[in-house]
């Protein structure tokens, strides 16, 4: 945990406040997602996180589906089907879920664009208070009301999250993408039904037999690019694989997670809510697909590694990705 007083920096009187008061500032729990706290901030308020403002890999960032590049050396993505247990914290800027610190049977992610073999440690839950955002990743512009990121890191040359997101390779981000629907997901509602636990920062609450696997919407298809956590302190350290459908939580799974706060239970604050990094600048990585166009609708239209592929967002539909032709 770092702790950091930005003299000469960053002369706004709220942070001012907390060094020249004697109080060492715990940025690990101070920073947020508004305000002199907020994204903006980040790189500057703990040197230990200057990739948030300097990077060129960060994420999240805004799939535009007329620059992905179809690349057909891309595997279907493998995720252990056993179940694991953990505590899902409310740590007041998200809803956290850690794997227990003693799981004797780990969940392995690998396959897809992967080279190696990453266990599965973490999963954040971003959300709006409202329909029209939350998601952290855009699609052509569109955000989701809410998104699912499963983080692990890779077992085959790290002992741990803290030592490999600072490594290359070093961490996976698995992210679904949230709708609102009649029919949720199945393994979602193990999550859902602690909401009402955590209402407020500090609390948390046991859950036990997650399968990670079924919280994965049936779909091989998906999107997968170089980036960051999208959290402090932005390591460039992280694969990401955008799956490309949505799972869906009821509109009332919804409304109890927009009940909670990232205050304590004497001084709430504001909701938990809203709590999405910015979309950053691609700076002309490229961003890869296993979504073969030119096979599924036998027309010769797709750039390729073997090049004219052109999505656009779609409506959402069920029984449709997050993009079709």
């Amino acid at each position: 945990m770092s702790s950091w007083c930005p003299s000469g920096l960053i002369a706004y009187s709220a942070i001012v406040l907390l060094c020249t008061s004697g109080i060492k500032a715990s940025w690990e729990e101070w920073w947020t997602y508004d305000g002199i706290s907020g994204p903006s901030f980040w790189g500057l308020i703990n040197p230990q996180w200057n990739m948030c403002n300097k990077g060129r890999r960060q994420s999240p960032i805004d799939i535009v589906p007329d620059k992905l590049l179809f690349d057909p050396f891309l595997r279907p993505l493998h995720i252990d089907k056993h179940k694991v247990s953990g505590t899902l914290h409310n740590t007041g800027q998200s809803l956290v879920f850690r794997v227990d610190k003693d799981t004797k049977q780990h969940v392995n992610i690998s396959g897809g664009p992967l080279a190696y073999k990453y266990q599965f440690e973490e999963i954040y839950i971003h959300y709006g208070t409202q329909d029209t955002r939350g998601s952290e990743h855009y699609v052509q512009g569109y955000s989701f009301p809410g998104e699912i990121q499963i983080y692990g890191f890779n077992k085959e040359l790290y002992h741990n999250m803290s030592e490999a997101q600072h490594k290359s390779q070093g961490i996976v981000g698995l992210s679904l993408m949230v709708q609102i629907g009649e029919t949720p997901n199945p393994e979602l509602r193990i999550i859902t039904s602690t909401f009402n636990k955590v209402v407020f920062r500090g609390f948390s609450t046991p859950i036990r037999h997650l399968s990670v696997r079924a919280l994965l919407p049936n779909t091989d298809h998906y999107i997968t690019y170089e980036g960051s956590t999208t959290h402090p302190g932005c390591w460039e350290s992280t694969v990401w694989i955008i799956v490309n459908k949505p799972i869906y939580i009821t509109k009332q799974e919804l409304y109890q997670l927009r009940r909670l706060m990232q205050g304590s239970e004497t001084t709430p604050k504001a909701p938990l809510g809203n709590n999405a990094r910015p979309v950053q600048n691609l700076h002309h990585r490229t961003v890869r697909t296993n979504i073969d166009f030119k096979r599924n609708k036998n027309q010769n239209a797709c750039p390729t590694m073997y090049k004219d592929m052109y999505y656009r967002a779609n409506r959402w539909s069920p029984d449709t990705g997050l993009l079709v032709r």
